[in-house]
């Protein structure tokens, strides 16, 4: 049995029936997410011969770090590598890679992760979408790619750290996978995140933030917008024309917000495409009836794709003009540009490797 993934329920009725009290899951639970134990020899407020049965019976299956790309920024740009073992049943042959961004900053790191190996969604200013869908991830696969930035930097380690699910993938297209990731990740008991401080960000999958908003344990929500109407969405996000502005827009005004929460907006910056002063006002209008939002701005990071980076003046135009009519919005630079670490450049993209590790 594969114990990275497993829940504390699971880790119970797996000790039960090895014949040892459900007690001894819960420490195996403590041992993985919060001890960040990655070797069963490693747990040893278990008993010796327990231990050994364990080591027997199960694995604890960790991700290769094939390469690591240091920022000038100080970011860190993981490149893992998944056996094929791990895969659901609809996989493509062959083993997987995904990217995750470590980000430290002043009293806090940001960890940026991937839910799918690919991206199915296809939005034309972003890289990832040229890999297409490889395969979903499991709760074990998402996992690791937290666990072992955190395991690596924990001499340095800030006293607050945010999680973004915003690498490759749409989350809530691995709905199953990425909700039983976030429950670990989200309970006190195992990797103790903050729901304020974990960010899951959607395409806008309508029917997943429908589902999203009942789940009693769920991050808060960010929803790429990137458009603002229909057509010009349709033409950079094809997903809009199965869920367009309308149904999204409803959707988002039916979402249960905690009373410390608000939604989200992100809108990348296309030169010439979504940043002119009209597009700010059509941006107005689509939100003027939600209630508690925000806007990030991102310039858009550069690739080998036809679109080019709004203007600094640009994008300032356009923010103020959300700003005067009380709507909150920040422009947000990416980090780990120079190493394709940065929103939109997660497509596997080999470059000259600063720093070369394999897993602990």
């Amino acid at each position: 049995m594969e114990l990275l993934g497993k829940s504390k329920s699971e880790l119970r009725d797996f000790c039960v029936a090895l014949g040892e009290s459900a007690y001894r899951g819960g420490q195996l639970y403590h041992a993985l997410y919060a001890g960040r134990k990655f070797s069963i020899r490693e747990i040893t407020n278990l008993p010796a011969a327990f231990r050994e049965r364990l080591a027997a019976e199960s694995t604890i299956t960790l991700p290769t770090v094939r390469h690591t790309y240091a920022s000038q920024d100080g970011s860190v740009r993981y490149l893992f590598g998944f056996s094929d073992s791990g895969a659901d049943a609809k996989r493509k042959s062959g083993p997987a890679s995904v990217e995750a961004v470590f980000m430290p900053s002043t009293g806090r790191q940001t960890i940026c992760i991937s839910t799918q190996a690919g991206c199915a969604v296809d939005c034309h200013f972003c890289l990832t979408a040229q890999l297409g869908l490889i395969r979903n991830l499991t709760p074990a696969e998402i996992l690791a790619q937290v666990l072992l930035p955190l395991e690596q930097h924990k001499s340095q380690l800030a006293p607050q750290t945010n999680l973004v699910l915003m690498g490759q993938g749409e989350p809530l297209l691995n709905f199953d996978a990425v909700m039983a990731a976030l429950r670990i990740m989200l309970d006190p008991e195992g990797l103790a995140f903050s729901p304020k401080h974990v960010t899951l960000s959607t395409s806008g999958i309508v029917p997943g933030i429908e589902r999203l908003g009942q789940e009693k344990i769920r991050p808060k929500l960010a929803i790429s917008l990137n458009a603002s109407s229909d057509q010009q969405r349709n033409t950079v996000m094809p997903i809009n024309r199965k869920y367009p502005l309308a149904a999204l827009l409803e959707a988002c005004r039916n979402y249960p917000l905690r009373p410390w929460e608000h939604l989200t907006f992100e809108y990348v910056m296309l030169g010439g495409v979504n940043d002119s002063p009209e597009d700010a006002r059509r941006v107005l209008r689509l939100l003027s009836n939600l209630k508690s939002v925000k806007v990030n701005l991102i310039p858009w990071n550069p690739g080998e794709l036809p679109y080019r980076e709004s203007s600094a003046g640009d994008i300032e135009v356009f923010r103020k003009i959300l700003v005067d009519r009380g709507i909150p919005a920040f422009v947000r630079y990416s980090r780990g540009r120079d190493v394709m670490a940065a929103c939109g450049q997660l497509a596997l993209l080999n470059i000259a490797p600063t720093n070369v590790n394999s897993a602990p």
